[in-house]
């Protein structure tokens, strides 16, 4: 038997990846996330448990990436594509804020879902970790005077804000609910507007990336 070409077994994985994350979003969507087993995802996707596990490690990653699939991607992509005389810093605040709140009725729908359930909300905010290697990777191509090092910094930065803005914004309302009355599985209402606490939480970053930016450009 001959080895598929490296391309295909990408394609390949990429589709099996696909294939359980939105059976994972769809079981959890008509039963509850509680009523949803791994076995069940590997089943509705049509692969084997351990399978399943060469992908995700819980059920809530699964779900979760349904949501949040490529996005890191996306945000790398959106810098990479500014224009080079573009300030960096405002290049990466556009594109994390475009790519966290253009979000369609099915997404909206999903992070209904994800603010239900504690289990989920932490796999939610762990998944803004993503950001850091592609990020990394732009960032040092459009300041390779900065090295790997500070390009890991800075893109690591901005996945702690991330991460920060997120947790601000599914705080729980105060006033939905006393101390008393808060149980696990309390729906978290999302808190403000989530581009201002996007935008705030970034700023701080923006005189690291000017200094950066300065020692690249004469």
């Amino acid at each position: 038997m001959t080895t598929p070409p490296p391309r295909l077994r990408e394609r390949k994985k990429q589709a099996t990846r696909a294939a359980l994350r939105e059976a994972a979003l769809r079981l959890a969507m008509e039963r509850g996330p509680d009523q949803v087993r791994v076995e069940d995802i590997a089943e509705a996707a049509g692969v084997s448990p351990r399978t399943y596990n060469n992908y995700f490690s819980s059920r809530e990653q699964a779900i979760v990436s349904a949501v949040t699939a490529d996005r890191e991607a996306r945000i790398a992509e959106a810098v990479a594509a500014r224009p080079a005389e573009a300030r960096l810093a405002d290049a990466v605040t556009e594109a994390v804020i475009e790519q966290y709140t253009d979000t369609g009725e099915r997404a909206r729908e999903a992070l209904l879902l994800i603010t239900s359930r504690p289990a989920l909300r932490d796999a939610f905010l762990d998944a803004a970790a993503g950001i850091e290697h592609p990020l990394a990777t732009v960032i040092a191509e459009r300041l390779p005077e900065t090295g790997a090092h500070t390009a890991r910094v800075l893109a690591a930065s901005v996945a702690a804000a991330v991460r920060i803005a997120l947790e601000g914004w599914l705080r729980p309302a105060e006033t939905a609910q006393t101390p008393e009355r808060r149980t696990a599985g309390a729906l978290v209402v999302p808190s403000g507007s989530l581009p201002d606490q996007l935008r705030a939480a970034l700023a701080p970053l923006a005189p690291a990336f000017d200094a950066a930016e300065r020692r690249t450009r004469p």
